[in-house]
């Protein structure tokens, strides 16, 4: 019998079977983490591939930001309504029509005739990335107790982590020998597989939430007045209109928080965020730490693969040494996080970080490639001591009703942080470039919008230590052992 809203959510157990337990355990672990790895995977991997998209479709460099930032946007837009969704009707049924999803789309690219289409299943890639990143956590954090979450968490991010690392490799390697389609070709076959071990592994279901009533306008607010600030931030050097759409947006933003204050029911909980500082600052840290980070990656690929001239699978290989830094000491950050106190460690991970990026703005065009692989695991470091510990200081805040809406918040502000930075990154290309490709007689320009990208990042950094030093005081504890 299927047993919910105990105290860690897990489900078909019978009281006093350990062994049942550490088994639905670990099976929730694999499959998590096979999932997991299938986003970021994606995104490090269609990364490098940016240049041959862009040949093949002879695509505009806005067009190429476009690639990268729609499907940070529907992540974004859907991950509120996924973890409410998932709360109310059953987070392993969201979770597993969202591996459905992003295989559809991931197949659909394969096919897709212009960069316009291509864009378009990018988008769809997103709102399925949103179903399976918006649950996941919550997932595990139903199944495991508060003194082994933060282990499995830092397995969780390793696997994150991996994904980014063999984006690079494996995706520079097929776009130099067999062509960019076959990256979509392996994520679909890597669904495929997820979606049979969700099936197959992951048994019952986890709704603690469920009878409530799903908020259908707030969702609409949300995602339309958050569509106005991205459309319209990104669209900036336009024309006034987009500005205005800012405006709209940001207005739409705040009837919304207004809203969902008074809610019996809403899609966020204001009230439980306003409430409990650690946990509004520990997400608003993710915000800005990737936000100030997730740039990067855009930046050196073009860097390495345009200004540099090196084939999609040497940059790729320096481009792994900071996902492949994070992937091995995210574990141990996890760990660690039991014995010292997790907003400590993600602060020291956040300064990192910002070392980081500020020698990032030094990179130039006589740069050696040994010393961008440097700054890159200078950054690894950082990002492994940050994230699993902020993770765990976010989960152990909230009760397991509103695991949902925790698991959601920060995958939110982990992708509005990434769409905040390609926003960014799109908005100085936008401006200095116009519709100009990205190419050896353009270079100069390039390397321009990435000084000022790197600086502006590394402003963000500095903002985001102060924020984690402000959570720190309101005593968050270690993790018991």
């Amino acid at each position: 019998m299927c047993m919910q809203g105990t105290d860690h959510g897990v489900a078909c157990l019978e009281p006093g079977r350990e062994l049942d337990m550490a088994a639905s355990q670990g099976a929730t672990l694999f499959v998590v983490c096979a999932a997991q790895f299938l986003t970021p995977f994606m995104m490090s991997a269609v990364g490098v591939a940016l240049p041959a998209i862009g040949r093949e479709y002879s695509a505009s460099a806005f067009q190429l930001g476009l690639v990268e930032t729609v499907f940070i946007l529907a992540v974004s837009l859907a991950l509120f309504p996924a973890g409410r969704l998932g709360d109310i009707y059953g987070r392993k049924r969201v979770f597993t029509q969202g591996i459905v999803l992003f295989s559809g789309a991931t197949l659909a690219a394969v096919f897709a005739g212009c960069v316009e289409l291509f864009i378009l299943a990018r988008f769809f890639q997103g709102l399925g990335a949103a179903m399976i990143t918006g649950t996941s956590l919550a997932i595990l954090s139903s199944v495991f107790p508060e003194e082994k979450r933060g282990r499995a968490m830092g397995v969780v991010v390793g696997c994150v982590y991996l994904g980014v690392s063999a984006g690079p490799v494996i995706g520079g390697g097929l776009v130099t020998w067999m062509g960019w389609r076959w990256i979509f070709y392996g994520a679909f076959g890597v669904g495929g597989l997820a979606l049979l071990l969700t099936v197959l592994t992951l048994k019952g279901e986890w709704a603690d939430s469920a009878g409530e009533a799903f908020d259908l306008l707030g969702s609409v607010l949300y995602m339309v007045s958050l569509s106005f600030v991205i459309v319209g931030s990104v669209n900036q050097s336009t024309g006034g209109e987009y500005r205005a759409m800012v405006a709209l947006g940001g207005v739409g933003l705040i009837l919304f928080i207004a809203y969902e204050y008074k809610k019996e029911t809403p899609l966020v909980d204001v009230r439980l965020i306003l409430s409990d500082r650690a946990f509004a600052f520990s997400n608003l840290a993710t915000m800005i730490n990737y936000a100030a980070s997730f740039g990067a990656t855009f930046f050196f690929s073009l860097y390495l693969q345009v200004v540099k001239g090196v084939t999609p699978q040497v940059a790729g290989l320096v481009l792994v040494s900071q996902p492949l830094l994070q992937a091995f000491l995210s574990p141990l950050s996890g760990w660690l996080s039991g014995r010292i106190q997790p907003a400590k460690l993600a602060t020291a991970g956040m300064t990192i970080c910002a070392v980081g990026l500020a020698l990032s703005s030094t990179v130039h065009r006589g740069t050696g490639i040994g010393q961008v692989a440097g700054i890159l695991a200078v950054m690894g470091v950082g990002f492994a001591l940050f994230a699993a510990p902020n993770m765990v200081t976010v989960m152990g805040c909230v009760e397991p009703r509103h695991y949902g809406l925790a698991s959601s918040l920060i995958s939110t502000m982990r992708t509005t942080g990434m769409l905040a930075s390609m926003t960014v990154v799109t908005g100085l290309v936008s401006a200095q470039m116009g519709q100009r490709p990205i190419t050896a007689e353009t270079a100069p320009l390039f390397l321009s919008c990435m000084h000022e990208g790197f600086l502006v990042f590394c402003g963000l950094s500095l903002v985001g230590i102060v924020c984690s030093m402000v959570r720190q005081k309101s005593g968050v504890p270690a993790s018991s052992t």
